[in-house]
């Protein structure tokens, strides 16, 4: 009988919790520098996420060592729900690819919610004598690291995308790291580069005005942004999925309910028109996963990307 009335108290505290929280403005810490739809994304839904409830949602951005800074200070924050981290695939990536991190990332931070996926895109210079994804690879296989791809740094994302990609397609290229997807791409526009890949909202000004040659889409259908450009599946290339997977965070011990209800608000934000409107200009989608299928997506990536980690051999200082 005391076990009941102890779990029943227990149960009434934590809903008292979620329904009081938040009682103060939400940090959003986005692990990289501004402009990535890492953190215009935060910001699209921070803002719904403030008219919702009654507090400021304040995006910070936090960059540094491939987004293990940012997010060490929110695993370290205070278990409140007033300290969450909004981050990307790299989250996965960064498991494997650093050899000692300052956080365990299956231990020290909880799965609230995928808010936004967005299909990658390949693209490549004008002059590369390659009309398809298909005739780049024949090209890249005809002489082995002849031809160069560039990628917002050694060990991010948009490198190891790539990577997955060139290992699953039976070819190797010359990688070439840049600060940032958007140099990579700069330097697919001026022709100092072969290919790169990307978030469609960051080449889809470069592909518009016609300075570099799509390639393909990854994800199941084509973009609605770009409906005429084929997927990875469509040119023959079924297997690769790679999709940017952008999602909140909290450090561990935050109670039960708080993450419930971050969930059900990021769902309603996501769900808004307006917010699926902006989404769209960046080739991006809301969606609002359950906590256990955010949970298993990040343990099934580190699995995957420490496969490419480990085949590629790519290391960071």
């Amino acid at each position: 009988m005391k076990k009941l009335l102890f779990s029943l108290l227990l149960c009434a505290v934590s809903g008292a919790s979620a329904q009081s929280w938040p009682t103060k403005p939400v940090r959003i810490i986005v692990p990289f520098g501004p402009g990535a739809l890492t953190d215009v994304a935060a910001r699209a839904l921070g803002i719904e996420l403030s008219e919702q409830l009654g507090q400021q949602f304040l995006v910070e951005n936090r960059g540094g060592a491939g987004g293990t800074l940012g997010t060490d200070l929110v695993a370290k924050s205070a278990p409140d729900g007033h300290t969450l981290a909004f981050t990307d695939n790299s989250f996965m990536i960064s498991a494997s690819l650093y050899r000692k991190l300052p956080y365990d990332p299956l231990k020290d931070l909880l799965a609230v919610t995928i808010a936004v996926e967005a299909p990658a895109i390949m693209v490549a210079r004008l002059e590369l004598p390659a009309k398809s994804l298909r005739d780049m690879i024949d090209l890249a296989k005809a002489k082995p690291r002849s031809l160069t791809f560039g990628s917002g740094g050694q060990g991010s994302s948009a490198h190891l995308a790539t990577e997955l990609f060139f290992n699953e397609a039976g070819a190797e290229l010359m990688h070439v790291p840049y600060k940032g997807v958007a140099a990579a791409l700069t330097e697919v526009v001026a022709g100092r580069i072969d290919v790169t890949i990307s978030s469609i909202g960051a080449a889809v000004g470069h592909i518009k005005s016609g300075k570099v040659r799509p390639l393909a889409v990854s994800g199941k259908q084509r973009n609605n942004l770009l409906p005429e450009i084929p997927t990875f599946a469509e040119s023959g290339y079924p297997d690769y999925d790679m999709v940017y997977r952008f999602g909140l965070l909290a450090p561990a011990g935050t109670p039960a309910a708080v993450i419930s209800r971050l969930q059900q608000e990021i769902a309603k934000a996501a769900a808004k028109q307006k917010v699926r409107d902006f989404l769209a200009t960046q080739g991006a989608l809301p969606v609002a996963t359950s906590t256990a299928d955010y949970a298993s997506t990040i343990e099934r990536e580190i699995r995957m990307w420490k496969g490419v980690i480990d085949k590629t051999g790519v290391k960071v200082e």
